[in-house]
C-alpha cells in the first residue's frame, strides 16, 4: 500500500504517459504519412513492396521483442541511449526508445490505412478533373488526394491515441517509465487495489473522451457526415 492520494498519483503518472504519447504519435505520423503516400503512388513497384513488407513487419513484431532489440542495439552495442529509467522527466534521451517502440507499431497500422485510402482517392473523378485543369502533380496529391485520403485515417489515429494515452503496460515496464502502465503493474504487485481501481477508472474515462473527440473531428473533416437529432 502506497498510502498516497490515488487521484494525485494517477494524474502524475498520466502526465508522464502523455509526454511519451505525444512523442510516439509524432514519430508515427512522420513515418506513416510519407511512406503511405509513396507506397500508393508507386503502386505495384519495388518501393511499394518494400513499404508493405516493412508495415507488415511492424504490425507483426511484438512490442516487447522490439523493445529488447532496440535496447541491445542502441544501449548495449552503440551506447547511444539509456536502456531504461526516467531521468528528470525532461531528458529526451530517456523518451526516445520507448516512444520509438510505441510509435513504430502505430505507424505500421496507419501507413497501411493511408496507402489503401490514397489508392481509392486517386481513382476518383475530381482527381482527374484537377489534373485536367493543369495543376501540378504535387498540388493534386497534397491539396486534393492526401486531404481526402486522411479522413478515414482519423479513426485509426484516434484508436492509436487512446492506446498511447492509456499507456502500454509492457513498454513502460521494460523501460522503467513512470507512467500509467508502470503504475498499474506496481500497484498490482504491491496489492494496492485502490490504486488499481483508480487507475483503471481514470484510463476508461480518458479513452471515452478521446473517442468522443475523434468523432467530433471526423464530422469536421468530412462534411458529408452529420449527426441528426431524433425526436
Amino acid at each position: 500500500m502506497s498510502e498516497q492520494p490515488v487521484f494525485e498519483t494517477v494524474l502524475n503518472a498520466f502526465r508522464n504517459t502523455l509526454t511519451l504519447s505525444v512523442l510516439a504519435l509524432a514519430i508515427a505520423l512522420i513515418i506513416a504519412i510519407p511512406s503511405g503516400v509513396v507506397s500508393a503512388l508507386k503502386h505495384n513497384t519495388v518501393i511499394d513492396d518494400a513499404c508493405r513488407f516493412l508495415a507488415l513487419f511492424g504490425v507483426s513484431m511484438p512490442n516487447f521483442w522490439q523493445a529488447y532489440l532496440m535496447i541491445i542495439l542502441f544501449s548495449v552495442i552503440l551506447h547511444w541511449l539509456p536502456a531504461s529509467g526516467f531521468g528528470h522527466g525532461t531528458d529526451i534521451r530517456y523518451m526516445i526508445l520507448p516512444a520509438a517502440v510505441l510509435g513504430t507499431g502505430s505507424a505500421a497500422v496507419m501507413m497501411r490505412m493511408i496507402r489503401s485510402s490514397m489508392l481509392d482517392v486517386m481513382g476518383k473523378e475530381y482527381i482527374q478533373t484537377a489534373r485536367g485543369k493543369g495543376l501540378s502533380e504535387q498540388i493534386v496529391i497534397i491539396r486534393h488526394a492526401l486531404k481526402n485520403a486522411l479522413v478515414p485515417v482519423i479513426t485509426v489515429a484516434g484508436l492509436s491515441i487512446g492506446f498511447l494515452l492509456n499507456g502500454s503496460v509492457v513498454v513502460e515496464t521494460i523501460f522503467g517509465w513512470s507512467g500509467i502502465g508502470n503504475l498499474v503493474v506496481n500497484s498490482i504487485l504491491s496489492h494496492d487495489y485502490m490504486m488499481v481501481q483508480g487507475s483503471v477508472l481514470f484510463v476508461a474515462v480518458i479513452f471515452l473522451l478521446v473517442n468522443f473527440f475523434v468523432d467530433l473531428v471526423y464530422v469536421w473533416a468530412n462534411p458529408e457526415i452529420r449527426y441528426d437529432r431524433t425526436s
